[in-house]
């Protein structure tokens, strides 16, 4: 063999072990589902300051997540290093920028201790399984439908790890939601998971549903931030038999949820309708909305505050929050964004004299330190997350989550694309990811004089 033939040799010898090696290790979904050029990924990420520098966009150009967003949330997954270096390249100038007003006696202390709520859910209702959240940061609603099995599992056992609450999503509860994490069961419109063959609510179904799973609330989605007033449609081809079986449907035939429930058409209705919930199942029950009509708000606080009944908790979701498909015009204009839609909401039961009685949860892109404050400091209790805590487990803002293509495997029921997801790894990412957040809410917490960040006030806050 001449010397060019055995070169040859080499390369495709070196080609076939670096292919081996990317289809066997699982801590890279990227490369587990594409082999070989996966690796031009994470070229074109370490070398993408400096072509961005002269060529592309900002570390903060990008939508709906920045680059410096998805490098902290990488990083803090990874238990790597989250800092950045040669100060902020933010523009500090821009309206509605946040300065947090530090201690000229800050506190000392361990940023890493737990920072359960300072809210007991379901308490002033007296609710027999009420409780007190052992975390104020839990992750947001994400049905398995939307995300793949691994993904529900990776985020279960991750919340687990991390020592909150996962919620359900719309689409029932599964087997990959049972490796240890607490439960949010949520139930929408479509009643999957709690529903008769009929597609009525049904309380025995629901029962069943939560029977030996480690439900600890229940929550019913009036809405969402990213398409609010509509429903939703899961194709028949990805009815698969597991997903059928969680949501209580046909296999292969395609499921929808309507735009609004059937069980109830006005306030008294929604009030009663929860505390038949809740008389059956015995822990907290609340409700998600997104925010449109302030009148709803103010009606349901005066029904609350007259009857003594209602939802123990109000998670409130802001127009930019996330979902696989939304009409555009949706996504882009109905909803308001979280903080003044939730400020809308809150006032509604502080004029009712009733704020501290319920709980209140916030999503909507607060699954950063700086946004998570300001919602803490605005009334909010806990904080959920959701596109962030899919970053943690791989998502890389491909932007395909409609189109059941995304490459890491997260939004996707694609077999060969869920495969290069490893459970038991972004399990561990999903928990340092929530874990440094927290860090950072209680180190900043620590540094504007307080114990915890539930007590940071909105006077120690200036917005530019």
């Amino acid at each position: 063999m001449t010397w060019w033939q055995i070169a040859v040799v080499i390369i495709v010898v070196l080609v076939v072990v670096l292919a081996v090696y990317d289809l066997l290790q699982k801590r890279h979904a990227i490369l587990r589902n594409f082999p070989i050029i996966g690796h031009f990924r994470y070229l074109l990420e370490r070398v993408g300051p400096e072509l961005r520098q002269y060529i592309v966009t900002d570390n903060d150009e990008e939508l709906p997540f920045s680059r410096d967003h998805r490098r902290w949330v990488y990083a803090s997954a990874k238990g790597e290093n989250a800092y950045f270096g040669f100060g902020t390249d933010n523009a500090m100038s821009e309206a509605g920028y946040p300065f947090f007003h530090h201690s000229a006696f800050p506190i000392e202390g361990d940023a890493d201790e737990p920072i359960p709520s300072l809210k007991v859910l379901g308490e002033w209702r007296g609710r027999a399984e009420a409780f007190r959240p052992a975390s104020i940061v839990n992750i947001s609603a994400m049905s398995f439908g939307s995300l793949s099995s691994a993904a529900i599992e990776a985020l279960n056992r991750g919340a687990a790890l991390a020592g909150c609450i996962h919620n359900t999503g719309e689409g029932g509860i599964s087997e990959h939601h049972c490796h240890g994490g607490d439960l949010m069961f949520q139930i929408g419109t479509g009643y999957f998971g709690a529903r008769d063959t009929e597609g009525r609510f049904s309380i025995d179904s629901m029962l069943a549903s939560m029977e030996g799973t480690p439900t600890r609330a229940v929550e019913l989605k009036l809405s969402q931030g990213a398409k609010p007033g509509l429903g939703g449609l899961l194709p028949g081809p990805k009815v698969t038999a597991e997903i059928a079986e969680a949501r209580g449907v046909p296999v292969g035939i395609a499921v929808r949820s309507p735009a609004r429930h059937r069980e109830f058409d006005d306030v008294a209705g929604l009030v009663a309708f929860v505390e038949r919930i809740a008389d059956a199942a015995g822990v907290p029950v609340g409700i998600k909305s997104a925010v449109g009509d302030p009148h709803f708000w103010t009606e349901l606080a005066d029904e609350m505050q007259r009857t003594g009944l209602g939802p123990d908790f109000i998670t409130i979701d802001g127009g930019e929050g996330g979902t696989g498909a939304a009409p555009l015009l949706f996504a882009d204009h109905v909803a308001l964004p979280f903080r003044e839609g939730f400020a809308l909401a809150r006032q509604a039961f502080t004029d009712a004299g009733i704020a501290e009685r319920v709980t209140f949860i916030g999503a909507g892109k607060l699954g950063f330190p700086a946004p998570a404050a300001l919602a803490l400091a605005d009334g909010v209790d806990l904080i959920n997350v959701g596109r962030e805590a899919m970053l943690a487990v791989g998502c890389i803002q491909a932007q395909k989550c409609h189109t059941g293509h995304c490459p890491t495997g997260v939004a996707t029921q694609n077999a060969r694309l869920v495969r290069g997801l490893d459970p038991t790894d972004k399990a561990a990412r999903t928990a340092g990811y929530i874990d440094a957040l927290r860090h950072d809410l209680r180190l900043l917490a620590h540094a504007m004089g307080h114990d915890h960040p539930g007590r940071i006030t909105q006077d120690q806050i200036t917005l530019r």
